[in-house]
């Protein structure tokens, strides 16, 4: 019986370019090549002995073989999918993810139904963390560390190499308007953690007289970028963190530099622990989205 039976990557770039009606699509969704893809369909093709599909000039056309079969083929991959999830689900441990608050409340959580859609059959636990970077604990499985990358026996990869920015709440800069570093003698600094950020882009902005003592300090950089959307001051955050109250509006640039922030957000987990298959599918999928975002 299995003799009969098509590939299984075949039948996956078949339903997927019949769905999209596009191998481009296709490609993007399997994550290869579109070459790859027209390979698959011509593989199934003569395996069928038939035309699937109407190639033209720019467009891609089920025939009427190819609509009946792609029907049929749905339905039994959506069941094998479903099968399949059903007994990884017997048998998987929860993943356990370790990040830093901000990190999950800014970037995480807003993404993480991607990747549930992408592995349906891996179950997630999230655990806020008030550190950035520490030891991992037994019962975490793979962490979000910020910091330099200098952590022993841990296998790691680098997310983000972002720059800092000067953020505020358009309200105060329309009130208050930052057009030139001179202009930030007048706000209130924001600090998180300690002054150092500040410090450091003082020196960057050749500003000496830029009073860092100044302004209050938070523990957590999202409380320190809510006082600053509700106006009490210009904080000084990475990026990545920054980005979506930026792009909703509730804050923005109050002056442009290129300061990098000598910390960046690294993936790691227990080098025992390297082959765990769930490990390595978050993994390869939060470094794959976060180079999406961030371009």
């Amino acid at each position: 019986m299995h003799k009969r039976l098509p590939p299984l990557n075949s039948l996956k770039a078949f339903e997927s370019s019949a769905r999209h009606l596009s191998f481009t699509k296709a490609a993007d969704e399997l994550f290869v090549t579109q070459a790859a893809v027209s390979h698959q369909i011509k593989l199934l093709e003569d395996f069928l002995g038939v035309e699937l599909f109407k190639r033209k000039n720019r467009a891609l056309e089920l025939t009427d073989l190819g609509q009946s079969y792609f029907i049929e083929i749905t339905a039994i991959l959506h069941k094998l999918a479903e099968v399949t999830c059903k007994l990884m689900e017997q048998d998987k441990q929860p993943l356990t993810i370790s990040v830093p608050q901000t990190f999950g409340i800014y970037w995480l959580v807003p993404h993480l139904s991607e990747f549930n859609r992408q592995y349906p059959g891996i179950e997630v636990r999230i655990k806020g963390v008030d550190q950035d970077e520490g030891l991992l604990s037994q019962e975490v499985d793979i962490a979000i560390y910020y910091g330099r990358g200098n952590w022993q026996n841990l296998q790691m990869e680098k997310l983000t190499e972002e720059n800092l920015v000067i953020l505020a709440s358009p309200k105060l800069l329309q009130s208050q308007p930052i057009r030139t570093k001179q202009d930030l003698k007048k706000h209130t600094l924001i600090h998180i953690h300690t002054r150092d950020n500040w410090q450091n882009m003082a020196n960057h902005l050749h500003l000496s007289e830029l009073n860092i003592q100044h302004g209050p300090l938070f523990s957590h950089t999202f409380m320190a970028l809510q006082a600053a959307i509700h106006g009490q001051g210009v904080v000084l955050a990475n990026k990545t963190l920054a980005q979506q109250e930026v792009e909703n509006g509730h804050l923005q640039v109050a002056l442009e530099t290129n300061l990098r922030d000598s910390k960046s957000f690294y993936v790691v987990n227990d080098l025992n622990k390297s082959g765990d298959a769930q490990i390595q599918a978050f993994r390869q999928w939060i470094m794959r989205t976060i180079k999406r975002t961030d371009e």
